[in-house]
């Protein structure tokens, strides 16, 4: 019962309302035992074991939740986009005047619109080469700008901005603000990426929203904002919703960070660790060029303590004798050599005096030669009759005419 208020006041409480309306709903027999025909969205299972959800279709949304006893004889895993049938009762939660369905059990509905879509779109894309790892641009290592693209009012934007400056304060970002949910989410991207590529120096996009529900990140599984991304000529890290959450611009982007925090961490270096690595770098250096300095001076000790630098002239004395000597054996093999060529040149000599015809005529003998050609007559058929004919002697010559006749 509804205690009275003072008299004349008809006016209820906010719990009497809320306890009227659960009467209500708990009196009609079709909302205590109903099965719901809907979409899963925000799916959020808690570390209790509860899970809450919304159910929708076309024409609204119902906010439900399963409890841990029903939960763990699931035999499928929940998630945004699915169509599902769930049974159970719809009731108020008193404390903040909410109806919900209380799920008792839960099937397959077959895939949920969204699902579908997103099913055909990233099908169709990956198809044209939009996912291959290939076409994958590589990331700046230090950026010098950053193009942040999402909502300037969210929590994201906040949580980027704080960890590019901390991590690398001497990276510039440029926030171009964009409507990351709704009808007009889709064409705002799409001109904010245009607008990151037009500006010029910009090294690295960083382009998502924090989390939501499938219908709320549905701008980033939008075919024209996963072409926009896919034909950035700067690289874009996606960054939208939770690791738990997939969109289409997550396969065409050049990389895919978990959360918007996430992606601000793999845009730029930590200059923290830069500086712990320099230094471990200089360390490096300093103990390489101390040890090639002692190497230096070790053996400068060893050359300093020869004698040779004591008393250099010691050097200069060896040197000369070694000149001398090698001045006295050159002067003796220049003699052997003349002695070699005067005796092989006698030797010639009188092998040409012994085949000098000349000295053949000498000892008495003679050579007949045909006038006409000065050829040399070696048998009598070589001086046909009246052939003119020189005989030459030792010391003149006679003409001779051939009268054919042999002896």
């Amino acid at each position: 019962m509804i205690a009275d208020g003072p008299a004349g006041d008809r006016s209820l409480s906010v719990s009497d309302v809320n306890q009227r309306v659960k009467q209500l709903l708990t009196g009609d027999p079709t909302l205590s035992h109903v099965t719901v025909r809907g979409e899963i969205s925000n799916w959020r299972p808690y570390s209790s074991g509860h899970c809450y959800f919304t159910l929708k279709d076309a024409g609204g949304e119902l906010s439900a939740v399963m409890f841990r006893s029903a939960a763990q004889r699931l035999r499928f895993q929940p998630s945004d986009g699915m169509a599902v049938k769930a049974a159970g009762r719809v009731d108020v939660y008193e404390k903040r005047g909410e109806y919900q369905l209380y799920v008792e059990a839960m099937a397959h509905d077959g895939a949920g619109a969204l699902f579908e879509a997103f099913e055909r779109l990233k099908a169709r894309l990956a198809g044209e080469g939009l996912f291959d790892p290939e076409r994958r641009k590589p990331l700046p290592v230090i950026p010098k700008r950053v193009a942040v693209i999402t909502s300037p009012t969210g929590a994201a934007v906040r949580d980027m901005l704080s960890i590019l400056r901390t991590r690398w304060p001497a990276v510039k970002v440029l926030l171009i603000p964009a409507v990351v949910q709704g009808q007009e989410a889709a064409p705002s991207l799409v001109r904010a990426l245009d607008q990151a590529n037009r500006v010029g120096g910009v090294d690295v996009i960083l382009f998502g929203r924090g989390g939501g529900s499938i219908e709320d990140l549905w701008a980033f599984n939008e075919e024209p904002v996963a072409r926009a991304v896919a034909a950035s000529r700067v690289p874009v890290i996606s960054c939208v919703g939770h690791e738990t959450d997939v969109t289409i611009c997550d396969f065409v982007a050049d990389a895919r960070a978990a959360t918007p925090s996430h992606a601000a961490q793999l845009a730029v270096p930590d200059v923290a660790e830069v500086r712990a690595g320099l230094d471990g770098l200089g360390r490096r250096l300093a103990g390489t060029l101390s040890r090639q300095l002692q190497a230096a001076r070790s053996r400068f000790a060893l050359v300093a303590a020869r004698r040779v630098l004591a008393s250099p002239e010691m050097l200069l004395d060896s040197r000369r004798q070694s000149v001398d000597e090698l001045s006295a054996r050159l002067g003796r093999s220049a003699v052997g050599r003349l002695a070699h060529a005067a005796t092989r040149l006698d030797g010639l000599s009188k092998t040409l005096d012994a085949l000098d015809p000349t000295r053949v005529l000498g000892r008495g003998y003679a050579i007949v030669l045909r006038r006409n050609d000065d050829r040399v007559v070696q048998c009598p058929n070589d001086l046909p009759p009246g052939a003119q004919a020189e005989i030459r002697l030792a010391t003149g010559r006679l003409a001779v005419t051939s009268d054919g006749e042999l002896t």
